[in-house]
């Protein structure tokens, strides 16, 4: 496939380079996982395969060869030679058919999946770009080209089997996220350092994601929370988000791209199952949190699991 148009920020990524944190190395990934992960198992790939995370304004893509698809997260309208084609299905391409996009319809990441996957040598252990270290998968530029993995012979076998096999996923188990977003954490050992008008105005009030918003993180505009004392602290080890206090009283959440460790207040975690929600929320959204269990955390994160599990069962079945 060739990028006739980059889009304002498109990269191959995949579940993450993990075990380097120690290195200073961050684990980067795509953003919205579960959207990655479906759209993989709907094509018959292993979930963690490397695919095409792309932004709005988007890429416009021509391919060279035949290809199996499908894309997912984010609706930005998409379309193959002019034709509407709809996300989370099984998309067909010929050589020299011209994928683009138009409006903009909902959130803010989609993916493109391939079968089979992309042709490409992993770095660390990953296919996913490390943006801010430069190495690692591919940050796309105009007029790049991917290599795919299975072609001529090997992918009309591949075609066969897949149009058997389940051809969309399910609506239930897709990324659902609203204006007004809800996203549950659990809490962090500084929140108790919070005074108390503080600790209530965090889960009582809508935060605002604002402009610095980005792969790195998301900052959020609100009133301004303040802690009992102000003593200086360690720097510790972050994480996929973590909810941490700025000196100027607004929170940021760290995304995809964070950083290996920090030194401010970690008030809270985002958990695991709400971060693909994070991912496709907007600037200017509003954001409530509210706390939860680890126990309540690990019983929402086995639940998706399980259901993964099955839609991975119907898919095999034809495989």
């Amino acid at each position: 496939m060739i990028f006739l148009k980059s889009g304002i920020l498109t990269s191959i990524q995949d579940i993450g380079r993990c075990g380097f944190k120690d290195k200073g190395i961050n684990p980067s990934g795509a953003m919205d996982t579960l959207s990655m992960r479906l759209l993989n198992i709907l094509l018959g790939n292993e979930d963690t395969e490397a695919v095409l995370e792309f932004h709005y304004p988007t890429p416009t893509i021509t391919f060279e060869e035949h290809a199996l698809f499908a894309i997912g997260g984010a609706n930005f309208s998409g379309s193959l030679n002019n034709k509407s084609v709809s996300n989370w299905k099984v998309l067909e391409a010929k050589p020299g058919d011209m994928l683009c996009f138009g409006k903009k319809v909902n959130g803010e990441r989609a993916y493109i999946a391939i079968k089979g996957g992309f042709n490409l040598k992993k770095s660390l252990g990953s296919n996913s770009t490390n943006l801010l270290g430069g190495f690692g998968g591919k940050k796309i530029e105009k007029g790049d080209s991917l290599d795919l993995n299975l072609k001529n012979g090997q992918l009309f076998a591949a075609t066969k089997k897949v149009y058997l096999a389940p051809k969309t996923v399910n609506v239930n188990l897709r990324p659902a996220f609203e204006q007004n977003q809800e996203i549950r954490v659990i809490v962090g050992k500084d929140l108790s350092n919070l005074d108390l008008e503080s600790r209530n105005k965090i889960f009582n009030q809508s935060f605002i994601i604002s402009s610095h918003a980005d792969r790195m993180g998301y900052r959020l505009e609100g009133d301004c929370l303040n802690l009992q004392s102000s003593e200086e602290q360690i720097s510790s080890s972050v994480a996929f988000g973590t909810i941490q206090l700025l000196p100027d009283g607004q929170l940021v959440i760290l995304m995809a791209d964070h950083q290996t460790t920090g030194g401010y207040p970690k008030l809270a975690n985002v958990i695991s199952v709400d971060l693909s929600i994070l991912a496709q929320l907007s600037v200017g959204q509003h954001v409530t949190f509210r706390e939860i269990s680890m126990e309540v955390a690990e019983s929402v994160f086995l639940k998706q699991e399980r259901e993964m599990k099955k839609f991975k069962s119907a898919v095999q079945l034809y495989l």
